[in-house]
């Protein structure tokens, strides 16, 4: 695996569990190179405790100076739009929560764009998404094991 992309799912659940779930973080990336997704960011601010924010800010101003932050572009929100009217054609609108899903999707089509794999613990929502849009994901969590 050349890239990987940690889903805010993956990214929480190491800020809960601490140091120990970082480190396993590291393991989980099998030494490809790490991105960071700008709509991961936003998620992370928008629900990020006081105590968190500096962490956070951080890992912005970290991944800003690599230059590894995946912004979606014009065509990923195309692409985002067509798969979700894919996605409530066959589910129905109220049963996919478009509004939660919209996200999930502009990580997906972007890092499927620069062929980065999602790394993520929410597994229904991705497996929604791959049904109507190839990109790599996997299911994994940052848990002490």
């Amino acid at each position: 695996m050349a890239a990987v992309l940690f889903d805010t799912s993956v990214y929480i659940t190491a800020l809960r569990r601490g140091d120990e779930a970082a480190i396993r973080l590291r393991r989980i990336a099998e030494g490809a190179s790490i991105w960071l997704s700008s709509v991961v960011l936003e998620e992370l601010f928008a629900g990020v405790s006081a105590r968190d924010r500096l962490v956070v800010e951080r890992l912005a101003r970290d991944f800003s100076k690599i230059g590894r932050i995946l912004v979606p572009n014009v065509a990923d929100w195309i692409q985002t739009g067509k798969v979700l009217a894919l996605l409530a054609a066959r589910y129905g609108h109220e049963r996919i929560g478009r509004r939660r899903l919209t996200n999930d999707a502009l990580i997906a089509m972007s890092a499927g764009r620069l062929a980065i794999a999602v790394v993520t613990a929410n597994a229904r929502d991705f497996a929604r998404l791959a049904e109507f849009r190839r990109f790599q994901w996997r299911i994994e969590t940052p848990g002490i094991s």
